[in-house]
């Protein structure tokens, strides 16, 4: 095959064939995709095994790996950028080992039977935008409460009361009551309105000082005005810094995951 072939495919290649095909790819820094039954030890700061099982492996072109069962997003096994990455024939076996130096992890893939293979030469230049909803701004703001302002401690989500539902419930640093409305896109006069609603029915059952914060990643200057004369506050919040923040927080649990 010429190595100039954008996407080399292997359907059912046996285990020499394999790695061979592997070598290759590993060497030419293609993006691979296997799927085959497979089993899985992991060996650095913890120590793992998962037994076998129909699986799809995805090994990037910057040496990451990962290790996908057949439902769910998350990998069950995976392996950061910079691995070192091998594939030989131990016995009946494919083995595919993606070797970590700092701090020293190995992830061993054995294969008794592959599928699939896949090797191909990817051209990804696209810029991405993160984008998050109004429940990702939520989850972010319980995440890093300091979104909203520092000392702000959230009590409750979703708090019912009598004109709906309040986003996020809390108290700031100088424990007065806060509520936050959120918007995931420029906020209007409606958004201060129904924030304003929220405040004053609160008040009547709580009988204290309420706060209310907008919390969006822009306002328009009707709503801005409005809220000034309200005596409410305004905070912006970038989606795309909520969506990183529940991003790191996801890899951290992973993270976690394998040091227990």
């Amino acid at each position: 095959m010429s190595a100039r072939k954008k996407i080399i495919v292997s359907e059912s290649p046996n285990i020499d064939t394999a790695v061979s095909e592997l070598d290759r790819a590993f060497s030419e820094r293609r993006t691979v995709i296997l799927i085959g039954n497979c089993w899985v030890n992991y060996q650095g700061r913890a120590s793992s095994k998962l037994k076998p099982g129909e699986r799809i492996v995805i090994i990037k072109e910057d040496g990451s790996v990962l290790v996908h069962r057949s439902r769910g997003y998350e990998p069950v096994n995976w392996q950061p950028p910079g691995c070192f990455l091998k594939a030989y024939k131990d016995g009946d076996a494919l083995v595919i080992t993606a070797i970590r130096k700092s701090p020293h992890e190995t992830v061993s893939i054995y294969f008794s039977r592959v599928y699939f293979i896949s090797a191909l030469h990817l051209l990804d230049e696209g810029e991405f935008s993160l984008y998050a909803s109004e429940e990702d701004m939520k989850r972010a703001i319980l995440t890093k409460p300091s979104l909203i302002e520092d000392g702000f401690k959230p009590i409750s989500y979703e708090k019912k009361i009598k004109p709906g539902f309040i986003d996020v419930y809390g108290v700031d640093k100088d424990g007065r009551m806060v509520v936050v409305e959120i918007k995931r896109r420029t906020a209007g006069k409606e958004a201060v309105l129904q924030l304003a609603k929220y405040i004053e029915s609160l008040k009547v059952s709580v009988g204290r000082e309420v706060r209310g914060i907008l919390a969006a990643p822009q306002i328009s200057k009707e709503a801005r005005n409005l809220l000034i004369s309200l005596g409410l506050d305004f905070k912006r919040v970038d989606p795309k810094k909520c969506s990183e923040i529940l991003r790191k927080t996801e890899d951290k649990r992973i993270m976690d995951f394998f040091q227990t």
